[in-house]
C-alpha cells in the first residue's frame, strides 16, 4: 500500500480518485488547491502525488516545481485536460513521472501508477549504491554497488551531502565486491573537483590494485588520497 496525495480543485474528481485508489487498497490524502496539497506533502511525505495541471492559484506546474525542490526525487503525475499536450510536455521536462488525461480511463491510471512504482524502486536501489556517515567534520561515503554512468544522481547526492555538513574530509570507501566504469569514473572526476571548491580533502580507500591502476592512469590519484584501507584513510585524516 502507498501513501498517495491527490491535488484537484474539483471535489467530485477528488471523490472518484479517492474511491478508486482505495480500491486498489492505497491511503488517499486530498487537497483542494495547490497550496494546501504544498502543506500536506511536507507533513504526510506522501509516495506520489496526483496533481491537477489548471488550477485557480497555484497551478499544477507550480505544484511540480515547489514539490520537486523540496524533494528532487518525488514521484508526480499531472492530471491533464485533452489537447493539453504542451503542458504535459512542460510537466515531463519538469521531471514528472507521467500524465495523465481527463477523463482518466482505468487502464491508463493502472499503468501510470505501476510506472510510478518501478521508478521509485529504480531510485531507491540506486539510493543503495552509495551510502554516507556524517562524523563530524568528515563524511564518509561507502560505495556498495557498481558505479556507472547512471549512479550520477545517487552519486552527486550522498556528495551534496557531504558538502551540506560542511566536513574538511571525505573518504570514498569502495567495499568488497563494488565496482566502478568509465562513466561512473567520469562522475567521480567531477564530484571531487567541487569538493576541492567546498576545501574538503577526498580520500579514496578500498580499491583493488587494478583499480587503482586506472585511478592513477586517469589522474584520479592526483586529486586525491589513495589508501589500501578505510583504517588508514583515517590515519592520514587525524595525521592531517
Amino acid at each position: 500500500m502507498s501513501k498517495i496525495l491527490v491535488i484537484d480543485d474539483e471535489k467530485a474528481t477528488l471523490s472518484m480518485f479517492k474511491m478508486l485508489l482505495s480500491v486498489y487498497g492505497h491511503e488517499v490524502l486530498t487537497a483542494e488547491n495547490g497550496e494546501v496539497g504544498i502543506e500536506l506533502f511536507a507533513a504526510e511525505k506522501p509516495d506520489l502525488v496526483m496533481t491537477d495541471i489548471k488550477m485557480p492559484g497555484m497551478d499544477g506546474l507550480q505544484v511540480l516545481g515547489k514539490i520537486k525542490a523540496m524533494s528532487p526525487d518525488a514521484e508526480v503525475i499531472v492530471i491533464t485536460g485533452h489537447g493539453d499536450m504542451e503542458l504535459a510536455i512542460k510537466a515531463l521536462n519538469l521531471d514528472a513521472t507521467d500524465f495523465l488525461n481527463k477523463p482518466v480511463k482505468r487502464e491508463d491510471l493502472e499503468k501510470a501508477l505501476q510506472l510510478s512504482a518501478e521508478r521509485k524502486a529504480f531510485v531507491t536501489d540506486k539510493q543503495d549504491e552509495v551510502q554516507i556517515d556524517i562524523e563530524g567534520d568528515i563524511a564518509v561515503i561507502n560505495v556498495m554497488g557498481s558505479l556507472t554512468s547512471k549512479s550520477d544522481v545517487s552519486l552527486n547526492n550522498v556528495f551534496d551531502k557531504a558538502f551540506s555538513s560542511g566536513c574538511h574530509d571525505l573518504i570514498l570507501v569502495f567495499q568488497e565486491k563494488s565496482s566502478i566504469n568509465g562513466g561512473g569514473m567520469d562522475t567521480l572526476v567531477e564530484s571531487i573537483e567541487k569538493a576541492r571548491d567546498h576545501k574538503c580533502k577526498v580520500h579514496i580507500a578500498g580499491l583493488s590494485d587494478n583499480f587503482q591502476s586506472v585511478f592513477e592512469s586517469m589522474g584520479i590519484s592526483s586529486m586525491a588520497s589513495m589508501s589500501e584501507t578505510e583504517d588508514e584513510a583515517r590515519s592520514k585524516v587525524q595525521a592531517s
